[in-house]
């Protein structure tokens, strides 16, 4: 007669069976990356949390800055009058005269035999009014006057063609020309030169700045 073994084998074990490897592998990924977004998930809600809270509190200071009073209309002004005072300032500026260049040149242009005693100059008055003297005629340049004194009335002349040909100077003219003699008896009220000198007066106008010969 045959021996049976009626004891479980081996294989039963504990009745249960270990899953196979794969399965393994799928459940511990499954888990970590569940893990893993849920670890980012927090770390996003918390820093969107501490952004909202950071924009309520800009929002909550910006409006707490009083708002900005309203223009008065002085300040409304201001950008007009600036305005105004800036091109004023340049039509100045502009109207210059350059009194060390016109010198300059009327000293270069002087005679050897003419001596000056007085010179007189006004700036250019901008678009002057003409004025009419008592007897209706307008009145002669007056811009700038010199006085001098010179050995001969070609003296004169020839200093009256230099003045006529500076630059800054136009319509130059003779005032008057007269021996000293004469002026010395009283006929002129001169007397401003020597006896056997004549004296002269030249009067013109200046241009004004920016004026074309």
């Amino acid at each position: 007669m045959r021996a049976i073994n009626l004891l479980p084998g081996d294989e039963a074990g504990d009745g249960r069976k270990t899953p196979p490897l794969p399965v393994l592998v799928g459940c511990i990924g499954t888990v970590l990356v569940t893990a893993l977004l849920a670890v980012m998930f927090l770390s996003a809600s918390t820093t969107v949390a501490s952004q909202q809270r950071a924009l309520e509190q800009a929002q909550a200071e910006y409006a707490a800055i009083p708002a900005p009073a309203p223009a008065s209309p002085v300040d409304a002004q201001l950008p007009q009058q600036r305005t105004t005072r800036v091109t004023a300032l340049a039509t100045a500026l502009g109207q210059r005269v350059p009194w060390d260049r016109i010198l300059r040149e009327v000293s270069q242009v002087v005679p050897s035999d003419v001596f000056l005693i007085t010179l007189n100059a006004l700036s250019p008055v901008i678009a002057p009014t003409p004025v009419a003297t008592t007897t209706g005629l307008s009145s002669l340049p007056t811009g700038f006057t010199v006085t001098g004194c010179t050995y001969s009335q070609d003296g004169v002349a020839r200093f009256l063609a230099r003045l006529d040909v500076v630059p800054d100077l136009s319509g130059m003219t003779l005032g008057k020309s007269e021996s000293g003699s004469a002026a010395a008896s009283g006929t002129s009220g001169g007397g401003l030169c020597p006896q056997g000198l004549f004296t002269f007066t030249l009067q013109g106008t200046v241009r004004p700045a920016g004026a074309t010969s």
